[in-house]
């Protein structure tokens, strides 16, 4: 699979990589789904941004001890470098990913379309300025907009949100251009980002999928399937790439 996968790789001429929960899951950051997941332990109503409306001190709270006082401790794993490294040598041109822990960008990766926002970033609801996590003061909550006094939010969309542009166009259109698709850790049941793969295969891309367990996609559109975790899978492919080189 490793040897296939790599000669796809060299082969092609537009690769994207596409990740979900699964490769950052090996940084420490729990999954939302699943046996472990985090809306086991939180109330996913509190991420809606209805509530987030009606109540902001409450979904802050819960914002701020699962997304910054947990999240902001985490570091990007090897199939974070990896996948930098990839596109510093050119073998893929861009990162869709469905996470918002900004660890493509930590690695050193460029081109990142990060299809559901970042945490690094805080917006506010009224004004729309944006401001760095680093600048605000998260002490206080809900922290307030230096600029209009309005309530600042994550940049990321909450339940009831839309998909952020340019990432969402971006996004859509990769799976228009490429011929190649890297798929990691992604389970395939998030709408709309799920529908990015299909899209790319039905435009003619080979499918790379690296995931624990399979999918959404392993039996539907999946060309290669390696099932291992995303540090050791993407290990052993790059050895393989630079191998077959």
């Amino acid at each position: 699979m490793y040897e296939e996968a790599a000669a796809l790789i060299n082969h092609a001429t537009r690769c994207v990589g596409f990740t979900g929960a699964g490769i950052s899951v090996e940084s420490g950051i729990p999954p939302f789904r699943g046996e472990n997941g985090l809306w086991n332990k939180y109330d996913p109503e509190t991420f809606d941004i209805g509530f987030f409306n009606a109540y902001p001190e409450s979904s802050w709270k819960a914002i701020r001890t699962i997304f910054y006082d947990l999240f902001g401790r985490v570091e990007p794993n090897t199939a974070h470098y990896v996948l930098a490294e990839m596109e510093q040598a050119g073998m893929i041109k861009a990162v869709i990913t469905q996470n918002v822990d900004n660890l493509h960008y930590d690695a050193g990766s460029q081109v990142v379309h990060e299809f559901h926002g970042s945490l690094k970033k805080l917006i506010c609801l009224k004004c729309k300025k944006k401001y760095p996590i680093q600048a605000v003061d998260l002490k206080k909550l809900p922290p307030p907009c230096g600029h209009c006094s309005g309530i600042l939010k994550p940049d990321v969309i909450f339940f009831g949100e839309a998909i952020p542009e340019p990432a969402r166009s971006l996004s859509f259109a990769e799976a228009d251009k490429a011929d190649c698709f890297i798929l990691i850790g992604t389970t395939g049941t998030v709408a709309p980002a799920n529908m990015i793969p299909h899209m790319a295969k039905r435009n003619g891309a080979t499918i790379i999928e690296i995931n624990t367990h399979p999918s959404e996609y392993t039996d539907e559109i999946t060309d290669v399937y390696i099932q291992a975790g995303a540090v050791e899978a993407m290990e052993k492919l790059m050895e393989e790439i630079e191998r077959s080189c």
